[in-house]
């Protein structure tokens, strides 16, 4: 019998098949899996897309200057003070960087990797501590295909590769809901002796990282499916597992040191910036333009949690036909409360739902092995997320570098390719095969596009990395050469020229550098004539470099930057 194009297509299958069932044959192949798949997922780009403006950027330079003061309690960005967020990340990354030093590395502190390397972890550490969470509430199966939804999902991916809190702060959420887990769904009588005092110390070590990384943010999760949790089922005894009193001040115990240690240098100058202006600040109203209305992350959820995305959709039905079933239950506590305070406050940024995403990707994996995404195929077929992705983001990024640099981007074309074939694959052979093969699909596609855009092309798109730019067109012949910079004063220009890096106006700059030495000026085309007319003024004497033109993503403008130095320094 003759073989049609769609059987050819379907003959690996067997294969697949065979992976599912060999993962599932012990804990460590799956975890060893879901480790090889972080990998290949999260470090194509790590290493070399530049400092990323702003958040990034101003998280690094603050936990250099740490480094360079030796003073770890105190908080600034140059001589700004930054207290919208706790000292856990500032540590984590300077711990990487200090590491580095002392073996010996080259230029550890304006290496940008090294201080991303605890998101890294962090993300990582987030998918295995899914699979372990997912165990309470299934089996191995659905507990890694769980932790996969997560590991291939576009927005974690994205926080993978930032030196910021929120994948770090992931990893906090889901150890303690997942120990909280259970302490709700296991009989005590179940619970071995060594882990009466295991999930305590997970749960409340958890929640003191979580306060040091991002303040209260993880008490309100986790409060929020505890009250409702109690509420519901009218009673709090099976929280006791986790010693309570005990567990509170173990968490005093940790994050307090730190607290009375900021509030003695500073007063009450950290908890108003902290509290009173952040926290309040994005409840009341929209901070820095991020305002959205109430529905945004629902709409966002489409794209940043991709590939696993359509099949919530299809999920939903079954999850609300069993939501009084106790494993549900918690996992709707844990889910839909906060998801509905963060759709409430006026402040939205896409990695505010991130800690809510495993919970999503467990609802899903139970769903799968219940076979309740079968009966409801239609809604796949008719969703066109998985190959509109694939065809949308890469062609979007190869059309960004050829316009702004000019080249094809090569490289990526094959592993873009592959994900446009995987996701249209796991969406057109879905009713014949089923979500498991599907979502395998759906992540091969994935990681094809991981290693397309942020491995191949981001790093082409120069233009959008001014200061990365002006770094490689500066090459100073002194030891310490001072900089100063006009019209363009993101992070990252700090980070990668130094904390003295003086952000002034054109007339600022002129006597910048008639101050002599070794000096550059970076002078955006609209400050020039002020910075040639106090030049004349004062008689400086100064050698014109290049000029760069870029574009300034933070605000979307193109600049054309020019290098002046001050005669001296040639």
């Amino acid at each position: 019998m003759a073989t049609t194009a769609e059987e050819r297509f379907r003959i690996p299958l067997p294969g697949l098949t065979a992976l599912l069932d060999f993962l599932a044959a012990s804990h460590a192949r799956a975890v060893a899996f879901l480790l090889f798949v972080c990998l290949v997922n999260y470090l194509p780009g790590f290493f070399n897309i530049p400092p990323v403006d702003r958040d990034e950027a101003r998280f690094v330079q603050a936990t250099k200057q740490m480094i360079e003061t030796s003073d770890y309690v105190d908080i600034r960005f140059q001589e700004e003070v930054r207290y919208e967020k706790p000292v856990g990340i500032y540590w984590l990354q300077a711990a990487a960087v200090r590491t580095a030093e002392a073996m010996g590395a080259s230029d550890p502190r304006t290496t940008i990797w090294l201080y991303r390397l605890p998101s890294l972890i962090g993300a990582i550490g987030a998918v295995l501590l899914t699979y372990w969470t997912a165990l309470a509430f299934g089996t191995r199966r659905t507990a890694y295909l769980s932790a996969l939804m997560l590991a291939c999902s576009l927005l974690l991916g994205v926080e993978a590769r930032l030196a910021k809190t929120d994948a770090m702060l992931l990893l906090t959420m889901v150890a303690a809901l997942g120990a909280l887990a259970r302490a709700y769904l296991e009989p005590s009588d179940v619970q071995k002796h060594s882990r009466k005092w295991l999930l305590p110390g997970i749960f409340w070590t958890a929640l003191a990282g979580g306060v040091l990384l991002k303040g209260p943010l993880i008490l309100m999760v986790v409060g929020l499916a505890l009250a409702v949790l109690v509420v519901r089922d009218r009673s709090a005894r099976w929280f006791l597992r986790l010693r309570p009193v005990i567990g509170a001040v173990w968490l005093l115990l940790l994050v307090l040191p730190w607290f009375i240690a900021i509030l003695r240098r500073t007063g009450a100058s950290f908890f108003v910036e902290s509290i009173g202006k952040d926290l309040l600040g994005k409840l009341v109203g929209a901070q820095e333009s991020h305002g959205a209305p109430p529905g945004y992350y629902l709409v966002a959820f489409w794209a940043t949690f991709w590939p696993a995305a359509p099949l919530a959709a299809v999920a939903a039905p079954r999850v609300w036909q069993e939501h009084r079933e106790p494993a549900t239950q918690f996992l709707l506590a844990w889910l839909v409360p906060a998801w509905l305070v963060l759709e409430l406050v006026p402040t939205k940024l896409p990695h505010y739902v991130l800690p809510l995403y495993p919970v999503v990707a467990i609802l899903i994996a139970r769903t799968m092995a219940q076979d309740g995404l079968s009966r409801n195929r239609h809604l796949v077929r008719a969703n066109f997320l998985w190959p509109a992705l694939t065809v949308i983001l890469p062609i979007a990024a190869v059309m960004a570098v050829i316009v702004l640099r000019r080249q094809l981007g090569l490289l990526a074309w094959p592993f873009s390719a592959a994900a446009m074939i995987f996701g249209f694959l796991a969406w057109r052979f879905y009713e014949t095969d089923g979500p498991e093969r599907s979502l395998l699909r759906a992540a091969v596609a994935a990681v094809m596009l991981s290693i397309a855009i942020p491995g191949a092309l981001v790093p082409l798109l120069r233009p959008l990395f001014p200061s990365a730019m002006l770094a490689n067109y500066v090459h100073p012949d002194c030891e310490r050469p001072l900089y100063a910079s006009v019209g363009y004063n993101e992070p990252s220009l700090v980070f990668l020229f130094g904390t003295s890096t003086r952000l002034t106006d054109g007339s600022g700059a002129a006597d910048f550098l008639l101050e002599g030495g070794c000096r550059y000026a970076f002078i955006e085309a609209r400050h020039e004539r002020a910075f040639v007319q106090r030049a004349e003024a004062i008689g400086l004497r100064y050698a014109p470099g290049p000029r760069i033109e870029v574009i300034n993503h933070s605000v979307g403008h193109v600049l054309t930057i020019a290098v002046y130095r001050s005669e001296r320094a040639s």
